[in-house]
């Protein structure tokens, strides 16, 4: 023999002055939706019917180039757990076949928290203009690169490793994987610590 469920019902204005247990479902029969109680609300909440949740709107494209440099300095003057400082390379040229070194560093001597890598366009291409940085870009078929750091001698090194690769971004506009032209980007390196 089949078992049958059948949960409470009732108009819309019965419903909406019954407080179920929390946990309970009840039928709106007027408007033919469930409600779900949470043993507090007069009424419950009432379910949206498939036919009543309208279809997603397309979302404009977004480009987090956009978003203004006060934003972060809020956004991590706010959320940041500890006070740290940062230094930077000075603007090295691309190249294949190199490995990044930099003695920029030399007065550091403990690890960083973290280290980032910038290209920054210096003749307009893959949708970006002269002086615009990305940290999004790829090395042959790795995707944002590891920096290395660690300490010899006492002294921070860093390296960013590239061998035969070609670097790559992808477009400002498009997001498709675009080659770089090595001679109209140069990159520099970040540590913060």
């Amino acid at each position: 023999m089949t078992r049958i469920l059948q949960i409470r019902r009732g108009t819309a204005a019965q419903n909406d002055n019954f407080t179920g247990l929390t946990g309970e479902i009840t039928m709106d029969t007027t408007n033919k939706t469930i409600r779900v109680h949470d043993g507090e609300t007069l009424g419950g909440i009432a379910l949206a019917r498939a036919d009543e949740v309208q279809e997603a709107q397309e979302v404009e494209s977004f480009d987090i180039n956009d978003v203004p440099a006060d934003f972060w300095r809020t956004l991590f003057a706010t959320y940041q757990t500890c006070n740290f400082q940062s230094k930077s390379t000075d603007l090295m040229i691309v190249a294949n076949d190199v490995g990044y070194y930099n003695n920029s560093f030399s007065d550091l001597h403990d690890l960083p928290l973290f280290a980032t890598a910038t290209l920054v366009c210096q003749s307009d291409e893959a949708g970006y203009v002269t002086d615009e940085a990305t940290t999004a870009f790829g090395i042959g078929d790795y995707v944002s690169p590891l920096i290395y750091t660690y300490i010899e001698d006492y002294d921070l090194n860093v390296r960013l490793f590239v061998g035969s690769q070609n670097f790559w971004v992808p477009h400002k506009i498009t997001g498709v994987k675009t080659n770089i032209t090595n001679n109209k980007w140069k990159i520099k390196i970040t540590v913060y610590y």
